[in-house]
């Protein structure tokens, strides 16, 4: 191309590159398909907060719930599949992630016959927090803290043991409706082991990330 054809990319009135996320493409709206789903599914999770606070419909915030859970693969998979990637999607994803889990085992915790006490929405929140102020100070450095397996499992976990929680109030809310008492100790036990496997797994996850933000800060 001739000299005077060029175009200096640093003069002013020149178009600025497209910036690149993590190999793909930022797409040139935020309100593309993946980050309308991921907002829906913040509605989702209001709406499941409120069924869990009014109490009595347990199998409908269990449908909400997995609903919920469900576009989380659906959104990622699309933002993938298509290079629809984008800066504000890549920060609300986890943040709204993070918002059903912490709030249903927060809104849980005070719900008789859930299972969740305080502790387990401490532990579950608190990992949260901390590990996302690693990737913050890591990425910040330019340096690789994605998700690996171990926060894939806690998360799987996570959502198998809130869905356990609704399902065991709806047994306990069936049980009191037609006055035949409490719930057994063995649902109980079964219960409470998936809970507290969703915590210890969770602990597990947050040491495994501490661990390995440790070797970054040290490289």
């Amino acid at each position: 191309m001739p000299l005077a054809e060029q175009r200096d990319s640093t003069a002013p009135g020149a178009p600025e590159p497209i910036p690149q996320i993590a190999g793909a493409p930022v797409a040139a709206s935020a309100l593309n398909v993946p980050n309308v789903i991921t907002l829906s599914r913040l509605v989702l999770a209001l709406l499941l907060f409120w069924m869990i606070d009014r109490g009595g419909h347990w199998m409908a915030a269990l449908f909400v719930f997995a609903v919920a859970a469900a576009t989380d693969f659906i959104d990622g998979y699309i933002a993938r599949r298509y290079g629809l990637v984008t800066k504000i999607g890549r920060i609300f994803d986890p943040f709204v992630d993070k918002v059903i889990i912490g709030g249903a085992f927060m809104f849980l915790a005070v719900k008789q016959h859930s299972g969740v006490n305080a502790w387990m929405a401490i532990a579950v929140v608190g990992r949260e927090m901390f590990v996302t102020s690693l990737r913050s100070v890591l990425e910040s450095e330019g340096k690789d803290f994605s998700a690996t397996m171990s926060g894939k499992i806690k998360m799987a976990v996570q959502c198998v043991a809130v869905a356990a929680s609704l399902l065991f109030l709806d047994y306990a809310h069936g049980l009191s409706a037609h006055g035949q008492g409490e719930p057994s100790h063995s649902l109980i036990f079964a219960r409470d082991a998936v809970l507290w496997s969703a915590v210890a797994i969770t602990l597990y996850s947050g040491y495994d990330y501490v661990i390995r933000a440790m070797r970054l800060f040290r490289a």
